[in-house]
């Protein structure tokens, strides 16, 4: 049984597509482009999908991932554009490798989030961010299926700084509004329990700061992996799979790809 990993994106309008509506479009596409999936055992089979750490309706991203199992070996960059083809235009997979190595969810360890404030100064948001740093802990609440809970948003966030206009990497421009004064800010969250997420640390921005935007705040997902706590940055988690296979090149997806009709 053949393992691929995938790297997908939620892209405009489609950031509003709930983790749901992702597996019945996904699963779609497994059946368009024919892919020999590998199904559960029971009464009720289902195709072998492991999905990791999704982003949160609303939410773009640019780095989500999957991994499914095949029955019969396929060439991961053909494969991806099968799936691709049979994705709606928003939804796109963006990168393929066959699983080389274990523990994919063990490597989805943080994230980098661009939170865009339409209408909010720069130096507003910077005054935020000095606030927030500063402060040992942040308390917040959110809703949750127990009811409200309060914690800590400061100690997830390794760091937290305002950009200039132009430097983000999301693509996706029906995402970043224009023609307004804005303020972009790029934060990286360590996976925690509870999950910290961008609107957790927009609440304590609101908290110690007032920062109070004053429309719907653009987040997009840019990156997820391992965080490297030496650099603070966070690493690529299908990297180790394409290292694995440069060093064994003759693989069964390599077989396929020779073997497969013109």
């Amino acid at each position: 049984m053949q393992r691929i990993r995938l790297r997908y994106t939620k892209r405009g309008r489609l950031r509003f597509t709930s983790h749901r509506d992702f597996q019945r479009a996904f699963e779609r596409a497994l059946r368009r482009a024919e892919v020999p999936m590998a199904y559960s055992a029971g009464f009720t089979p289902h195709p072998k999908v492991s999905y990791a750490n999704a982003a949160p309706t609303g939410t773009g991203s640019e780095a989500e991932y999957l991994e499914i199992a095949l029955t019969e070996p396929r060439d991961p960059e053909r494969l991806r554009v099968l799936l691709d083809e049979s994705m709606p235009a928003g939804l796109d997979i963006v990168e393929a490798v066959e699983a080389r190595t274990s523990g994919l969810a063990d490597r989805l360890t943080a994230s980098v989030w661009e939170l865009r404030l339409d209408g909010v100064a720069p130096e507003d948001a910077r005054r935020a961010v000095d606030a927030f740093e500063a402060a040992e802990t942040v308390e917040v609440q959110r809703r949750m299926k127990n009811g409200i809970r309060t914690f800590d948003a400061r100690s997830a966030v390794a760091s937290l700084e305002t950009v200039e206009e132009g430097a983000g990497t999301d693509p996706a421009p029906a995402d970043r509004p224009t023609d307004r004064p804005c303020a972009i800010l790029r934060l990286v969250v360590r996976h925690v329990t509870p999950a910290v997420r961008p609107d957790d640390v927009l609440s304590g921005l609101r908290a110690v700061a007032d920062l109070a935007p004053p429309v719907p705040v653009a987040v997009t997902r840019l990156a997820q992996g391992l965080f490297d706590e030496e650099t603070g940055t966070v690493t690529d988690p299908l990297a180790p799979d394409r290292e694995a296979a440069a060093t064994e090149p003759h693989t069964a997806a390599a077989t396929a790809a020779a073997t497969a009709p013109a």
